[in-house]
């Protein structure tokens, strides 16, 4: 006999198959109920109530947070239920910022959308107008909590995706807010800049920075040649912002568009992904050879790269040197183009297209300036680029498509796969495979590295040889996968890290919240596109070999490509720490020294440590010239790294990985030797 597994919902039967809730099996009917704070990917939250059902003998009850079972009558829409939702609509509204042809999501806005839904004409309940100030202290994101409808999708996106918690809730009642750690700027937490909060929140209240009207300000200034580069995630995700469905390759479109705005060059960030892959491969061989800082980690994606720099310091020798696509046609564009246009350095713009947030924060650091000249100048995401096109009134999907301008516009499949999580593993893989067995590859697809699980592992065959490679997507999965690097329990000789789950193509400069299946299909259009270039592999893309015997000694490696493409990384595992001052110098350029103590034992070898540099500053009479702190590390667990800096050095002998260790297991590896060597080389001279 078969046992009914059905639901009725609003008279027709719905068979229960592996929905977890109501409201994903009432959306499998075809039915699309309202929410602001659901989303299939992270935990049921259940507040806005907007998702309300009626259950035959149970009531109303939110659809999110009830598991369906056979013999359910369910009813969507009743007159009850549809007065509920306007008026929890219009309280949210009563409670918002409500300057809405301002708010740059306004033409995307969640609440708007839902308040034309349900008929909201009239706001009937007293205006409460916050007055909280807007936090614009990142370079990536803005901060509004005047428009936030306390929904938590930040919060939960920012905790259970990305593994930080840079904000949470706070207070009760009605001064209940979303906010940094004691209501500090996003600029002075563990915010790693991702972006994935933008991409969830509904309402504006945190939103990537807005840079089009410095893009403007350049285009129109008559001394300035403005140059733009079009990251390979964008294309396949723009046209949604005009009605074209996910994967769409628009690039052609993008390219003309840009044109009539006034750019004066548009080119491919593919192209310097090539170049990334002539530099970053040949450091892998290197390094897979002498057997020598094993695994090497890719360093394309600056969110991984600052969330490995806070809490992974001891990893940053496992990250490739080389600078990301977007660093490294910064770097050629401001040295090839004023030989070949006859401008001047400073009066070239670099504008990057990118799907982003943490490019704005990377194109700002200090590192990459060239004689106090940015070699990215501004950085404009998916989304603000389609609002730029919308203000001057081109008819996007009308537009003839233009090719990339040359040579910066030529690029292979390798670098355009950049943009799907195992796109940069792939090209790598068919650059360094083809160059150790020296014989041209039979077939350029490497599909074990595709795919968007969070982990992916593969075996690669090259010349007789094991390579045991790593695909990561989403930073708890990063965090688990460095880890085990740290503990030295790691197989890997090669692993890319993205921080977006999917990679690029979900960064939180693109359209709306990327689900699952929008991931799929903006990868789909990248890999078609792979397919349908002339050139697969990156080291076949002749304009790139063109470029280095120009401009780089030649080859990928030579001193002048170390010079202009490759980086270092800072420490950042003790900004966020919570400091205790020890001793506060006089002197203006006072030196730094930061130790790192243990809070959960009173024999910490960290505070003998402590003990010691300060008794070595007194004797030597230094006490002027130098900031003290013991730092409690924020990074908890028992493999915390504990470390200690002198001015900008970390003393990699004095990173040790668990703090319970012996004292004399401790003294092994952190002597004070070279805390007193750093000392005096700073405070010597």
């Amino acid at each position: 006999m078969k046992i009914n597994n059905t639901v009725k919902i609003n008279g027709i039967d719905v068979e229960i198959g592996d929905e977890k809730n109501l409201l994903e099996l009432i959306r499998k009917a075809g039915i699309e109920i309202p929410t602001f704070c659901y989303h299939s990917e992270l935990s049921v939250y259940g507040a806005c109530r907007l998702c309300i059902v009626e259950v035959d003998g149970k009531g109303i009850m939110a659809s999110c947070s009830t598991a369906p079972e056979p013999g359910m009558v369910i009813h969507t829409d009743t007159k009850e239920i549809r007065e509920f939702r306007k008026i929890n609509v219009e309280l949210l509204l009563a409670n918002h910022d409500r300057e809405c042809p301002t708010c740059p999501k306004s033409s995307h806005c969640a609440l708007q959308d839902l308040g034309r839904r349900l008929g909201v004409e009239k706001v009937r309940f007293k205006e409460n107008p916050k007055s909280v100030e807007i936090d614009m202290s990142s370079p990536s994101l803005t901060r509004d909590p005047n428009k936030c409808v306390l929904c938590g999708d930040c919060v939960r996106v920012c905790k259970e995706v990305q593994g930080i918690g840079a904000i949470d809730f706070a207070n009760r009642g009605s001064k209940s807010c979303v906010a940094p750690a004691f209501n500090d700027n996003l600029a002075n937490v563990e915010c790693v800049n991702c972006g994935q909060c933008a991409a969830v929140c509904p309402t504006g209240a945190i939103i990537p920075r807005q840079d089009a009207e410095k893009v403007w300000d350049a285009i129109y200034d008559k001394d300035k040649i403005v140059v733009a580069q079009i990251a390979p995630a964008v294309r396949v995700a723009l046209g949604e912002y005009f009605g074209i469905e996910p994967g769409a390759n628009v690039a052609g479109k993008l390219v003309k568009a840009m044109k009539i705005m006034g750019f004066d060059l548009v080119f491919d960030t593919s192209f310097t992904a090539d170049m990334t892959i002539f530099e970053e491969a040949t450091e892998f061989i290197d390094r897979f050879k002498k057997a020598d800082k094993l695994p090497l980690i890719t360093s394309c994606c600056p969110a991984w790269v600052k969330f490995a720099e806070i809490y992974f310091p001891e990893l940053l020798h496992n990250i490739s040197t080389c600078k990301s696509p977007q660093q490294m046609f910064g770097s050629v564009a401001k040295k090839v183009l004023p030989a070949q246009t006859g401008i001047k350095r400073e009066n070239i713009v670099v504008v990057s297209v990118m799907p982003c947030t943490a490019k704005k924060f990377e194109a700002t650091l200090p590192k990459f300036k060239t004689d106090g000249i940015p070699d990215v100048d501004h950085v404009i995401t998916t989304v603000e680029i389609g609002r730029m096109i919308n203000s001057m009134g081109i008819k996007f999907n009308d537009l003839e498509p233009e090719a990339f301008d040359m040579p910066m516009g030529f690029a292979t499949g390798g670098g355009v796969i950049f943009g799907a999580t195992g796109g940069v593993m792939e090209a790598a893989l068919r650059y360094a495979v083809e160059k150790v067995e020296g014989k041209k590859l039979k077939n350029v697809d490497f599909k074990a590295v595709r795919g968007m699980e969070k982990i992916k592992e593969a075996e690669i065959d090259v010349a007789g040889t094991k390579i045991n490679v790593a695909v990561v997507n989403g930073l708890v999965a990063a965090r688990e996968v460095a880890t085990q690097i740290a503990q030295g329990k790691s197989k890997y000789h090669f692993v890319e890290v993205m921080a977006c789950p999917g990679g690029c193509i979900a960064g939180g400069g693109q359209p709306g919240m990327a689900d699952l299946k929008v991931r799929q299909m903006r990868a789909q259009g990248l890999y078609q596109s792979d397919k349908n270039m002339q050139l697969q592999k990156s080291q076949d893309n002749y304009l790139v070999e063109e470029c280095y015997k120009e401009n780089f000694e030649g080859c990928p490696g030579s001193h002048a490509a170390h010079h202009a493409l490759h980086t270092h990384y800072k420490n950042r595992s003790q900004i966020f720490d919570a400091k205790v001052p020890v001793i506060r110098g006089t002197e203006k350029n006072s030196v730094p020294i930061i130790v790192t103590i243990c809070a959960n034992r009173e024999d910490c070898p960290g505070h003998n440590l402590l003990a010691r540099v300060v008794k070595y500053v007194k004797d030597n009479g230094w006490e002027n010239k130098v900031n003290i702190d013991a730092a409690f590390s924020s990074r908890q667990g028992p493999d915390a790294p504990i470390c200690v800096t002198v001015g900008d050095e970390v003393l990699d002998s004095c990173v040790f990985r668990n703090p319970m260790n012996t004292e004399e297991e401790i003294r092994n590896r952190c002597e004070f030797e070279s805390v007193r060597k750093a000392m005096d080389a700073c405070l010597k001279t």
